[in-house]
């Protein structure tokens, strides 16, 4: 037995001393300890760029200087407010992209709608310059195109024809007639003047020695080119000298005319280029140029007319000529603008979870600080910098709200380390007192905010009284633009916000394919509206003539819906928007 143990007692002996070899080696028995006196070192830090953090020596990754240490005890150098530090692998999880912030050309397309009217300067009404019978129409229907001097109507004038003959003696006259040679020329001059006072032109006296005596009739002329617009007589029909016969307008120039509002303003000018559409001639663009801006606003939707001067092209179709425009389309247009090179960020930069706009800088190294930025002018993909940020710098243009999300969730966290916040009711009057919220009180951003949203909600109502769906689907669009600033501008007041935040929700309206669908949407966001206005009309005495309206009988055009419909209307009187022309008196005003 004991012969059989004994190369196995071998065996365990010489594994245990090579454990106690190797444990010797590579694990102490005790972890060092610093020298006697030493501080434990927390962590490395870059002096230049604190948010740069290390557990192990080396170079800031940003400038390159040597990582210093921080000690146990120490509170290491401070990391401003606002800055958010993110890995490698955060960057690239929440894909983080940056562009510089640099001059470039500020571009904007401005879409509008509107309609097609003739051009007001190139417009006649023709009226009888004499007594007589109009015996003869060789115009007689309403859209006939005729030129100039064109024979309009053949007129029976007794007073004309003494005028006609009378001139024709003196013309016949010899020399040696009872007339002076010296006054002939003088009557001569006073009955072509009476001539051109009865409606002839320069060619028809011309002409009057060849005229037979047998023909009674003087023809009336087209003074211009054009398309009649209008005819008020007929054939056999007496006419005394200022009636109305014939009304011509030049369709070859037509103007488009929209409605531009004031933060528009500023993008505009004539001679600007304009691409107008229409959908009565679908898949053709018209070129053409701004020539006027109306310097008077319409104060109940604070915009102004502009009008574009349009070429109209003549078809000749079925052996007759008609313009290509009709009087009075309606049609839209894409206005290109462009602003001289601004400092300016991408728009996807610009972040507003307050009342001030902010951007993140890229510090580098993982690193981005928030910074508070005044802006200007908004175009189609860059937004005018007036401060905040310098050329060259670099603002994050994607992952930017998880940015600020992790900035919230930093302030959050930060603030309990802090310790309890102030009592809420006190914090939140004290901050209504600095911003000018408290009851009784609007800044005065909040009052021209609340004015634009009261205007556009009105301008809403009002093309939906009209039955207008184009001016509802147009308003609705410059609703969705209004929306950011006004929630922005009562972002901290305790006192408004929950009403503006009902209207945001219920404001967001889509394009509609008909009055009703308009009329459904309308109905969410006009109660929002007068909950909003009934308190300001309680409140603030600049807000004392709001009109709120109801309308009774709601139910027939939506069953289902509550008894009554309200709306808002800057002034009366009453128009009722879910009804139209139907019913467009129908309601009663809310005191």
């Amino acid at each position: 037995m004991k012969t059989r143990l004994f190369p196995f007692v071998l065996f365990v002996a010489a594994l245990s001393a090579g454990a106690g070899w190797f444990a010797a080696r590579h694990w102490p028995a005790k972890l060092p300890e610093p020298p006697s006196g030493a501080r434990r070192i927390l962590y490395y830090q870059s002096a230049m760029h604190p948010w740069i953090k290390s557990d192990k020596p080396g170079k800031c990754t940003i400038c390159g200087m040597d990582l210093v240490p921080v000690y146990e005890g120490e509170a290491g150098l401070a990391v401003g407010a606002g800055l958010v530090v993110l890995s490698s692998n955060s960057i690239n999880v929440i894909n983080v992209q940056t562009d510089p912030v640099r001059h470039r050309p500020l571009r904007r397309t401005l879409r509008v709608a509107g309609t097609i009217e003739d051009d007001d300067t190139r417009h006649r009404i023709l009226s009888a310059y004499v007594d007589g019978r109009i015996d003869r129409l060789f115009v007689n229907y309403v859209g006939a195109e005729v030129i100039e001097n064109q024979p309009l109507a053949a007129v029976y004038s007794p007073m004309l024809l003494n005028a006609e003959r009378e001139y024709v003696l003196l013309l016949a006259q010899t020399p040696d007639s009872t007339t002076p040679r010296e006054v002939r020329p003088a009557l001569l001059e006073a009955a072509t003047l009476r001539l051109k006072r009865l409606g002839l032109t320069e060619t028809q006296i011309s002409a009057l020695p060849r005229k037979s005596e047998s023909e009674l009739h003087s023809e009336i002329l087209a003074p211009m080119s054009g398309t009649v617009v209008a005819r008020q007589v007929y054939e056999g029909q007496y006419v005394k000298e200022g009636d109305k016969l014939f009304e011509i307008s030049d369709f070859s120039t037509m103007w488009f005319q929209f409605d531009a509002y004031e933060r528009d303003l500023p993008w505009l000018r004539a001679d600007q280029e304009v691409e107008v559409t229409t959908p009565a001639v679908p898949g053709k663009i018209y070129p053409a140029r701004i020539t006027f801006i109306d310097p008077n606003l319409n104060n109940p939707t604070r915009s102004a007319k502009v009008r574009v001067e349009v070429r109209n092209p003549l078809l000749d179709q079925d052996s007759r000529r008609r313009r290509e425009l009709y009087h009075r389309l309606y049609a839209e247009a894409a206005v290109k603008v462009d602003a001289p090179d601004v400092l300016a960020v991408p728009r996807s930069a610009v972040l507003s979870p307050g009342a001030q706009a902010v951007v993140y800088v890229d510090k580098g190294g993982g690193t981005y600080e928030q910074r508070p930025v005044r802006l200007g002018r908004v175009g189609d993909e860059s937004w005018e910098v007036l401060d905040g940020v310098g050329e060259g710098e670099r603002v994050v243009t994607a992952g930017n709200l998880l940015i600020d999300a992790q900035a919230q969730l930093n302030r959050s966290v930060n603030a309990a380390e802090q310790g309890p916040a102030p009592s809420q009711t006190s914090s939140g009057d004290a901050r209504d007192a600095r911003e000018g919220t408290a009851p009784g009180s609007f800044t005065e951003t909040q009052r021209t905010m609340i004015h634009d949203l009261l205007a556009v909600a009105d301008a809403i109502r009002a093309a939906l009284s009209g039955d207008s769906l184009a001016g509802f689907n147009q308003h609705a669009a410059k609703l969705h633009e209004l929306l950011p600033g006004l929630l922005n501008a009562f972002d901290r007041s305790p006192t408004w916000q929950p009403l503006i935040v009902r209207i945001e929700t219920d404001a967001h309206l889509e394009k509609s394919a008909d009055l009703k669908a308009a009329r459904k949407q309308f109905y969410a966001l006009s109660n929002a509206v007068v909950e909003l206005a009934q308190k300001l009309r309680a409140q603030q005495k600049e807000f004392g003539s709001l009109k709120v309206y109801q309308c009774p009988m709601l139910k027939q055009a939506f069953p289902g819906a509550p008894s009554k419909g309200l709306w808002i209307q800057l002034e009366g009187p009453l128009r009722n928007p879910y009804f139209g022309a139907e019913m467009i008196d129908c309601g009663t005003e809310v005191k």
